[in-house]
């Protein structure tokens, strides 16, 4: 076979290469929340639900900010914005090497840990999360509700179950605060 033979059968072979490599690069932007660089709701859950069919001890955590909107109507949306990557890394970093995160919309966040004893405790999360923003030189106080699931609490380890117990007990840690102003 002569050069140009080869060169003619192997152009199309690039450029569906370079084409597969375009689709994936972006199947991944899509699978990635672009403000805050977390899973979104589709990305995380195909994860979520691999871990926890694999892992006893896998721990489901719901997040909401309480009072968001009065940010962003108060300080705007570029605070808002603000405290959305601070709570996106500080959920990253509580969750570590064990667990995933991901931001499912809005101001609603979830993650899964695969071994908790690892973590350094739900309280420890909800005080992390409690810390005050800075944006522009002004201190923005923030504030969660944070539901949990352990696997080990469900009949059968389904994420669907998973996160309606986190949703019910992160309703419960949501009217728990403001009802009492503590925690």
């Amino acid at each position: 076979m002569d050069t140009q033979t080869i060169a003619a059968a192997g152009l199309p072979a690039l450029g569906w290469a370079l084409h597969g490599g375009l689709l994936l690069r972006r199947l991944a932007t899509a699978r990635r929340d672009p403000l805050t660089g977390l899973h979104t709701r589709a990305g995380w859950t195909t994860r979520a639900d691999h871990l926890i069919s694999k892992h006893p001890s896998a721990l489901v955590l719901l997040v909401d900010l309480d009072d968001f909107k009065s940010i962003n109507d108060t300080h705007g949306h570029a605070a808002g914005d603000t405290v959305l990557t601070a709570t996106a890394q500080r959920l990253t970093d509580w969750c570590g090497r064990h667990g995933t995160a991901a931001r499912l919309g809005g101001d609603e966040f979830a993650a899964i840990v695969t071994d908790p004893a690892h973590t350094p405790g739900l309280f420890a999360l909800r005080a992390t999360l409690a810390e005050p923003v800075t944006h522009n030189r002004r201190t923005l106080r923030v504030s969660a509700s944070v539901g949990h699931c352990h696997r080990d609490q469900l009949p059968v380890p389904l994420l669907t179950d998973a996160l309606s117990a986190a949703d019910a007990a992160m309703y419960a840690d949501k009217g728990y605060g403001r009802r009492n102003n503590t925690r």
